[in-house]
């Protein structure tokens, strides 16, 4: 009997109606399928948080000013932030990594270094990145899961920070999809309706303006950022190492989508933790087949709604790993 039959066999003749525990019987399947293992476990979750800055914001695509990158980065090492109680709440590691910003952290701040560069290029004129940059952040992605797997991490959820990243992560997800851009775009960090448009038009003329090679890496590379690249790396490495993978919100679910594209089988290791409230993660979502645990209006990135939805994981392998089987007890099998 193959590992998926044995798992499917186990949990419905745990002591309940077959499927009366719904989505928690699905994630304890895949779970158990990921870790080849009828007791499937959860050990030292890790929430990995890229920061970067974008030379789009120079196009003034969002209301958030380049310097919040670094301020937030910090103001998470100081422990304050809205990822911090979630990961405090729910046993997370919080590992921060300087991806690309424009600034110099102090060794105190505790801030892994794999700056590839002081924020990307401005790709409404040039490309955001060369493939040499990219090259780089895989390396440095992969690299990163790697340390928090050898400290025993099996499960791991990504974060960003970066002002102007749902706009690079827009571009992605109309890249990927097909979907026009239009239909990609949202208010980002809080822009009004003039702003959006102004967005828009400005993603619109950037799409226009590319002249690079019709291959995938390119555009994603021209259009991409440096947290988003590691993120997408770190993604696809999780998956290769048997890790279950806890999708965040847009600009996470882009990554993932472009992980999907580079490397398909990380799909299998992907729990996608909630749809956000940015107006194009409900259809990059339905695109990609995926169907979120959570739907609680979040749009603040950071990783926040992978950790919030990393509870539903929990009571999943709890279900498999602590509930009677009716061959051990003295119940009568009901449906």
């Amino acid at each position: 009997m193959d590992i998926e039959q044995a798992l499917r066999d186990k949990i419905d003749n745990l002591t309940k109606p077959k499927g009366s525990l719904g989505r928690l019987e699905e994630i304890a399947l895949q779970v158990g399928k990921i870790q080849n293992t009828l007791t499937p476990h959860l050990d030292k979750p890790c929430n990995i948080l890229f920061g970067a800055d974008h030379g789009i914001v120079e196009e003034g695509v969002t209301v958030s000013p380049r310097e919040v990158t670094w301020q937030q980065m910090l103001h998470f090492a100081h422990g304050g932030a809205g990822i911090n109680f979630l990961c405090n709440q729910h046993g997370f590691k919080l590992v921060l990594v300087d991806a690309g910003v424009d600034y110099d952290f102090p060794v105190e701040a505790g801030i892994i270094d794999a700056k590839v560069g002081r924020g990307t290029r401005n790709f409404l004129h040039a490309p955001a990145m060369d493939l040499t940059e990219w090259a780089v952040c895989v390396e440095r992605g992969s690299a990163i899961v790697d340390q928090v797997h050898s400290d025993g991490c099996n499960i791991v959820s990504f974060g960003e920070m970066g002002s102007g990243n749902t706009s690079a992560a827009s571009m992605w997800m109309h890249i990927l999809t097909g979907i026009p851009l239009e239909d990609c775009i949202g208010a980002g960090a809080g822009l009004d309706k003039p702003g959006i448009q102004h967005k828009l038009k400005v993603l619109k003329q950037a799409w226009q303006n590319y002249s690079g090679a019709d291959h995938l890496i390119d555009k994603l590379a021209y259009f991409g950022g440096y947290e988003m690249v590691m993120a997408m790396s770190g993604m696809c490495r999780a998956a290769a190492l048997g890790m279950v993978v806890l999708v965040d919100g847009f600009i996470m679910t882009a990554c993932m989508l472009a992980a999907r594209a580079l490397y398909p089988p990380v799909m299998a290791n992907a729990i996608f933790g909630h749809q956000g409230d940015e107006a194009g993660h409900r259809r990059m979502l339905e695109a990609m087949g995926a169907k979120p645990l959570l739907s609680l209006s979040l749009r603040l990135g950071e990783g926040s709604g992978a950790v919030c939805a990393y509870p539903i994981v929990d009571s999943a392998v709890r279900m498999i790993n602590e509930m009677d089987t009716f061959q051990v007890v003295d119940v009568t099998k009901y449906f």
